[in-house]
């Protein structure tokens, strides 16, 4: 069983209690994990605690940037081991988990570089007063990591929460979690003190529900769905604890007639099947201009057909999804699909050889999608695309715009004023321009708005969310 890591040392769950690991590839037990509770919870925080008012905090800017560094130097150096171990317990391609391991690297790299640029301002004001501001950290930071991305997503929020100053206590999802604990490991073997980085694996609504409601948190970030979201806000008002948020999405990617369309094909697909679609930036709805219609949409399913589903180590197009559960939630939308006389222009097909217990979806292309539809309209979390054709730019605008959500668009277009109409008119948190996601981007900033949350991660901009602005004035003559 693989414990808790807190205070810099493996801790057994003080119930004994454990969860099994589960490999989506087979759909059988591997592992086990720590199942955390009130105890546990209390000796992370307390840990923190001691940490941020101890060794950590009297580090100066320019030596935690040090440390991060030296992270993300042990991590570089332990990236196929840490790219396997997130394969198996994701079930995503190595190819993706390869990715993921070089894009953990990157975040503590560039937040090693952000600690000590971190940089308040003087203010001009009356005469005898020099008006000045800091940016403090917040202090003990509590992190829910969702089992899609662990590494990337840990990296995000607790690299900039640590370059900023604070102390962290994660709570990564019990479905996928194994990558983090080595991760913490490492940070303790390359000099992190004890403390810093504490991780409580666990159930949400055990350990997690505990960490978001406890008055000794200074900051909650929080990455999941809209519904787990809002119990997380009305946790932490309780304690008055500011969250950043980033939930989910129902992502549009805009096809006008003039778009580059050998460029265009290959990012569409990505954008939806990568991860297999369990993704909050997943690009789950296609707008195509009704003049180019049905020859885009046969473009893209000629793509679609040649998609090929198997385990992790096959390294396909998709791996299986994350549970079984999840994939039962992914039929019954297609299931409502078929009730609902929605079309099926192409589907994937999961290769020979994938073994039998492991939990896979073909990629799933939906045609003639009518914007109301639930398919339309709520985060599916798997490989299924809903295409609609639009009229005009007010329609693709209206179209865009017409969920509950608002994390990433995508534009294509050939058209210069076209783009920037559209970029301006999306309400979303990203607009890309004839591409989708430009590469991950580490150093831009990400989140959404509406339903798909609010505060921001990633980039420079993420570390003002880990930080209070305190002003002082001083009067001196």
């Amino acid at each position: 069983m693989r414990q808790h890591f807190i205070d810099n040392r493996w801790v057994a769950p003080a119930s004994g209690e454990q969860i099994p690991v589960v490999d989506p590839s087979s759909g059988e037990i591997f592992d086990a994990i720590a199942r955390g509770n009130q105890v546990d919870v209390e000796l992370a925080v307390g840990a923190a605690r001691r940490a941020y008012e101890g060794a950590w905090g009297r580090l100066a800017a320019a030596e935690r940037g040090r440390l991060l560094m030296k992270l993300a130097q042990s991590l570089h150096e332990h990236h196929e081991e840490l790219a396997q171990l997130e394969a198996r317990d994701c079930g995503k391609p190595l190819k993706q988990a390869r990715a993921d391991a070089t894009a953990i690297v990157r975040y503590f790299e560039f937040y090693a570089g952000a600690a000590d640029k971190l940089h308040g301002e003087t203010i001009p004001y009356q005469q005898g007063y020099t008006v000045l501001t800091l940016r403090e950290p917040h202090g003990v930071t509590a992190h829910i990591v969702p089992w899609n991305y662990p590494m990337q997503i840990f990296g995000r929020c607790v690299g900039g929460a640590l370059a900023a100053g604070n102390t962290c206590v994660v709570k990564p999802a019990e479905d996928a979690c194994l990558s983090l604990l080595r991760v913490a490991e490492l940070a303790a073997q390359v000099g992190f003190p004890p403390g810093t980085i504490n991780l409580v694996t666990g159930y949400g609504h055990e350990a997690g529900d505990l960490l978001i409601r406890h008055p000794d948190i200074d900051h909650v970030s929080f990455t999941g769905s809209p519904a787990i979201g809002k119990v997380v806000v009305r946790a932490a008002a309780e304690h008055h604890t500011p969250v950043t948020l980033e939930l989910g999405g129902k992502s549009p990617q805009v096809v006008f007639a003039d778009a580059d369309l050998d460029a265009m094909v290959p990012v569409v697909i990505n954008a939806i099947v990568q991860n297999a679609g369990q993704t909050c930036s997943a690009g789950s709805r296609l707008l195509i201009e009704r003049s180019a219609y049905e020859p885009v949409l046969e473009r893209v399913a000629q793509a679609f057909r040649r998609l090929r589903v198997g385990s992790a180590s096959m390294d396909l197009d998709c791996g299986p999804l994350i549970r079984r559960s999840q994939l039962e939630r992914v039929a019954g939308f297609l299931e409502e699909a078929k009730g609902s006389g929605i079309a099926i222009a192409a589907q994937g097909q999961v290769a020979d050889g994938a073994p039998a217990g492991g939990f896979y979806q073909a990629p799933v292309l939906l045609r003639d999608v009518p914007f109301q539809h639930r398919l339309a309209q709520e985060e599916v979390f798997g490989p299924v695309l809903a295409a609609m054709p639009f009229e005009d730019e007010a329609d693709a605008i209206r179209l865009a715009n017409s969920t509950q959500f608002g994390l990433v668009a995508s534009v294509w277009s050939r058209d210069g004023g076209r783009q920037m109409r559209l970029a301006r008119a999306i309400r979303s948190g990203q607009v890309f321009i004839n591409n989708y996601g430009a590469g991950g981007g580490v150093e831009l900033p990400f989140g959404g708005v509406k339903a798909s949350g609010h505060g921001r991660e990633k980039g420079f901009e993420a570390l003002y969310g880990f930080t209070v602005l305190k002003t002082i004035a001083i009067k001196h003559d």
